[in-house]
């Protein structure tokens, strides 16, 4: 595992510097660029990309959503348009152990920062005009998880001035091996591809991304006005000539050229990064509502229009984008879990110890916001057996567990203890347990007294938590070892709170122990998250 977990969630000693005011124009080459306070300072000129390219893999979950939009109203009258979608496989040059599929749907959304195409130079540098690698970045990248029963969402954005270890890759031109190594996170993009930002949030996160969709700039301002602009709404008016963008106080309808100037504004507000990434981000949960909209499914010609300029500016693996079926699966579910509320989290970050111009992620809580989309997976229903009794109604704070260590690992009891007691559990210790022989055990077991009436009841609470959730037994091990349990951080509930106590449980944590299925996730990420849903008149 990447050393992505080593940094603390502790280190509040100073406020984080806004990413994207000096650092977020520099170009994101393999070695870190040398500091140079004058190409810093080209953060407030709108010359980068980092604002508008973000913006672009924001799009895209809109326009993969509607790829085959057409299907809801006659799939062949799009045939053809849908045939446009590029589309690269770059399946052999993932060349890292990938994560176990969960069944989750885990989209990766970029957005490249090219500037070829017609209209485009007046955007930025000159080798960003090109169409090589030379000119090749992402400022953008986003996952797009939407949960094995397709009834929850979240989209999360990685800083792209995030340090982070990254894994042996092919290099996308020659295809010779890159060894592993340590820098910002959108070079992996600038040297390996799409396969090599694939093979580095697999390695950091654990999560297995499922399929990918690039963005590019060319195609941001066809696919906006195709959409019939989208309406945002400003506390009060802008005259920017950096952004090129003048508008007043109040709700204004922007065309594909302002929601450049929009997206890319800088001095507005405060002038901070993250008032600017909250901004697109309202911007960008209304272009979902707008592409998943009645008006544009059931408009022949608007729809025609947008899947034509969505499909010229995407490039998809092949494995979805020949895939109709799959992408009305995105498409269905963008719509609905837009009026339910996607969320929007950008993973908590805190500025680098060895250069505070750039960040690493906040740990333990980015760790958890990964956590909670590798456990996503859906649970069966036990089935009812013939003689049980009715059910008694347990809540956490009532399961008192003892977790005992059967993996050999060192530290596991504690790790997987702090995580239960997260989740309002009742952890009351700890321990090692191991198999005839001292060996580890294969399989993960929760176990209840024998004589406890209601063991199997609080035992089905716990297993349900647990990825994989095994089955509860009667009749307690013997630990090898044990000692109290004393959190790390206070407990969600207290025993007054949850009511009567239960049996004293056993976790005994197995090799093939995934995680606990996180559902309260710290206020770092909280704090990172906003609900598409809540953000239709809101003025920023």
């Amino acid at each position: 595992m990447s050393d992505y977990r080593g940094v603390s969630v502790e280190d509040t000693r100073a406020a984080p510097p806004q990413p994207g005011s000096r650092m977020a124009r520099r170009l994101a080459a393999a070695a870190p660029p040398p500091k140079d306070p004058q190409r810093g300072n080209r953060g407030k000129d709108g010359g980068g990309g980092g604002g508008r390219m973000r913006v672009l893999a924001w799009v895209s979950i809109a326009t993969t959503s509607l790829m085959v939009a057409g299907s809801l109203t006659g799939y062949v009258v799009y045939r053809d348009a849908l045939d446009a979608i590029n589309k690269k496989n770059v399946k052999e040059d993932i060349i890292t152990p990938r994560p176990r599929d969960t069944g989750a749907l885990n989209v990766l959304l970029v957005g490249s920062d090219t500037r070829a195409g017609d209209g485009n130079a007046r955007y930025g540098q000159e080798t960003a005009r090109l169409a090589d690698a030379g000119g090749k970045r992402t400022d953008t990248i986003i996952l797009l998880h939407i949960s094995p029963n397709r009834d929850q969402a979240r989209l999360v954005s990685f800083p792209r001035d995030s340090m982070v270890d990254i894994p042996k890759c092919k290099n996308e031109k020659t295809k010779q091996e890159m060894p592993p190594h340590r820098s910002m996170i959108n070079s992996a993009y600038n040297d390996g591809g799409i396969a090599c930002t694939i093979s580095t949030l697999e390695t950091l996160t654990g999560i297995r991304i499922n399929h990918f969709a690039e963005v590019d700039f060319s195609g941001f301002k066809n696919i906006v006005d195709s959409l019939g602009g989208i309406e945002i709404c400003l506390k009060s008016g802008v005259n920017d000539k950096n952004s090129k963008l003048v508008l007043p106080p109040g709700k204004s309808l922007l065309d594909g050229e302002k929601a450049l100037g929009y997206v890319r504004l800088r001095n507005y507000g405060d002038g901070s990064d993250i008032q600017r990434i909250k901004r697109q981000q309202i911007f960008l949960s209304k272009v979902i509502a707008k592409a998943t909209s009645n008006d544009l499914l059931t408009d022949p010609v608007k729809l025609t229009g947008f899947i034509k300029s969505a499909a010229q500016s995407v490039t998809m693996d092949p494995d979805l984008a020949n895939d109709p079926q799959k992408l009305l699966d995105i498409a269905a579910s963008a719509k609905d879990l837009t009026a339910k509320g996607v969320k929007l989290t950008t993973v908590p970050w805190m500025p680098d110890p060895e250069d505070k111009n750039r960040v690493v992620w906040q740990q333990p809580a980015a760790g958890e916001l990964f956590n909670s989309i590798v456990n996503d997976t859906e649970l069966p229903e036990p089935e009812p057996s013939a003689t049980a009794g009715p059910k008694v109604a347990v809540k956490p704070g009532q399961v008192r567990i003892q977790v005992l260590n059967a993996t050999g690992v060192p530290g596991k009891a504690r790790e997987v203890a702090d995580q239960l007691a997260k989740e309002g559990f009742q952890v009351v210790g700890l321990g090692n347990y191991s198999a005839e022989g001292g060996a580890p055990v294969a399989a993960t077991e929760v176990r209840y007294p024998k004589a406890a009436e209601t063991g199997a009841d609080h035992a089905g609470v716990l297993a349900k938590k647990l990825n994989p959730g095994p089955d509860p037994q009667a009749g307690k091990v013997r630990p090898g070892t044990t000692e109290p349990y004393v959190p790390t951080v206070a407990p969600t509930t207290t025993p007054a709170a949850a009511g009567k106590k239960g049996p004293v449980l056993q976790l005994v944590i197995g090799s093939d122990f995934k995680g606990v299925r996180v559902t309260k996730l710290s206020e770092a990420v909280e704090k990172n998250t906003i609900n598409a849903s809540q953000q239709r008149n809101v003025c920023v």
